[in-house]
């Protein structure tokens, strides 16, 4: 005789473990969504998924000995890797598109793979904060090949629709050195 009792399906909905499910399930689309975009070049449907007053920032990253870890990584208003707002996002991809930017012409090919994501309540209704890693390998002409890893942790929040936008995202590389010749892809 067992003694496990099975709640009716009907107990389950609405409950705080299936929203968190459909919550990062949702951010899982996103992402996804968001590697794609980048990966076919199509970069202004990329931007529409952030929000308008939007902080893209990548801090240069140093080497220190353990007891110094809390120095390894740039503070803000630091040197940066990236250090953007959407409008200056827009201001590289409408270079992308006039041609003039040789780094990308002919256009690199990217892979974009983001995994491990976590999502967590953020400090104000209807914003979270959600972690992720990621890879991006680029290849560009016959053997110009570069990967990028490391993690992001982004605020969303939902806009006017309901639906997720990126208000902030921090980027930080596992490397402190970067051997590309050029960083002009997105992360």
């Amino acid at each position: 005789m067992s003694t496990h009792t099975e709640e009716p399906a009907a107990a389950v909905y609405g409950t705080p473990a299936l929203d968190e499910a459909l919550l990062h399930f949702e951010v899982q689309r996103l992402y996804t969504l968001e590697a794609q975009l980048l990966d076919q070049h199509r970069y202004a449907d990329w931007l529409e998924l952030f929000a308008d007053d939007l902080h893209y920032w990548a801090p240069v990253r140093t080497n220190r000995l353990r007891r110094q870890q809390s120095l390894a990584d740039g503070a803000p208003g630091e040197v940066a890797i990236f250090d953007e707002t959407k409008e200056s996002l827009m201001w590289r991809i409408r270079r992308f598109d006039s041609g003039m930017a040789w780094a990308e012409d002919p256009p690199s090919r990217t892979r974009h793979l983001i995994t491990n994501v976590a999502v967590r309540p953020g400090d104000e209704p209807g914003h979270y904060t959600a972690e992720s890693a990621f890879l991006c390998y680029r290849n560009r002409l016959e053997r110009e090949v570069d990967i990028y890893a490391g993690g992001r942790t982004d605020v969303l929040r939902r806009d006017a629709d309901g639906g997720l936008v990126i208000a902030r995202r921090t980027i930080l590389l596992d490397q402190n050195v970067l051997l590309a010749k050029n960083i002009s892809t997105f992360l």
